[in-house]
């Protein structure tokens, strides 16, 4: 499993001129489930999301989760996450999941956050989606359940 976690000051995502999303100050998270991912993925993706330090305390480091800071997310299905452009100029996505259990683990992904208290809003699984955002910072990082990054 995989996803690129941005701190924002706000983000949304439309879908076909709808605003079906928005968070104010939170965490923009983009992710991607590939074909071999199963519990122990979900659960060790919610609870780095949860827990990640990357809000700034009093003394300006940062220290903080989103949770400690009452923040938001905002949860965006991306299957390209997973697009091997090592060969070739065209992306061969053949590692991510297929959309039935993709959708099934993005769901308990967004599931799982909502169990730690936090408010999440998400976009629409396959969906030609309009993300927009003001990236705190900014702050861009990735991370792979396999830790292969």
């Amino acid at each position: 499993m995989r996803s690129v976690v941005q701190r924002v000051k706000r983000a949304s995502v439309t879908v076909n001129g709808e605003r079906v999303g928005e968070i104010s100050a939170g965490l923009l998270i983009l992710l991607a489930v590939g074909q071999e991912d199963g519990e122990d993925d979900i659960t060790w993706m919610v609870d780095k999301l949860v827990g990640l330090r990357i809000f700034e305390d009093e003394e300006g480091k940062m220290n903080r989760s989103v949770q400690d800071v009452g923040g938001a997310i905002l949860m965006v299905s991306q299957f390209t996450l997973y697009g091997d452009c090592r060969s070739g100029k065209r992306p061969s996505f053949k590692t991510a999941a297929p959309p039935e259990q993709a959708k099934a683990m993005y769901e308990r992904v967004v599931a799982g956050i909502r169990n730690h208290g936090l408010k999440v809003e998400t976009g629409v699984f396959q969906a030609q989606m309009d993300v927009e955002l003001i990236n705190d910072g900014p702050v861009t990082l990735l991370l792979d359940s396999e830790k292969k990054f």
